[in-house]
């Protein structure tokens, strides 16, 4: 059957539009098909550990990034800042006490300023002058340089709740010992209320 000109403009017209449908389909699917891969691909994420502890000389106990009171934050870095540089027996601490670790025992040590030097606070033998005797070669007298692990800096700070059962007690035991540490009988004994409070430590 021979078409006429209006029904052949007709089906050219319709087989055009079937071809424009299947282009548009074909490439709609090929975007939501792109679209799905992109949303359901996992995502990679990347996490820094905090560095809780930072090595001071001459022994390398760890002295705590975590607390506010004994690192401050450094305004120009934005970075915890250790309020001292080494602990030796002359160190003053400008406050106290002062907190320092040796990674290999199961608590810390906390630090006062006396009359004869720096002291330390441990809870099963008191307060008696920096360092341990664990921090000193036998033979020579000398420093013993702790040998560190590669993770020290990010190991666990020091469970609030050792930091709230021994900070006041050891600063009891420092402001009734300290006149044992005075080399004047006037030496002024510091008070309760100018040491830093368990709370104070963590906060």
């Amino acid at each position: 059957m021979k078409m006429n000109t209006k029904e052949h403009i007709y089906l050219s017209f319709m087989i055009i539009m079937l071809i424009g449908f299947i282009f548009c389909l074909t490439i709609g699917l090929k975007a939501a098909s792109a679209a799905i891969i992109t949303t359901t691909a996992p995502t990679i994420t990347t996490t820094t550990p905090v560095q809780n502890w930072v090595a001071l000389p001459p022994y390398n106990t760890l002295w705590p990034l975590w607390s506010p009171a004994l690192s401050p934050i450094n305004p120009d870095t934005g970075l915890p800042t250790p309020l001292v540089t080494s602990l030796t027996r002359s160190t003053v601490l400008p406050v106290q006490p002062g907190l320092t670790w040796h990674f290999a025992l199961g608590h810390p040590w906390l630090l006062y300023n006396t009359p004869l030097g720096m002291a330390y606070y441990d809870p099963f033998t008191g307060i008696d002058l920096w360092p341990p005797d664990i921090l000193i070669n036998s033979i020579t007298r000398l420093p013993i340089t702790i040998t560190l692990p590669s993770t020290y800096a990010i190991l666990p700070p020091t469970p609030a709740w050792w930091i709230l059962q021994e900070v006041p007690a050891a600063n009891w035991e420092y402001i009734t010992t300290y006149p044992t540490f005075s080399t004047s009988t006037v030496a002024p004994v510091p008070t309760l209320s100018s040491l830093l409070t368990a709370t104070a430590l963590l906060f």
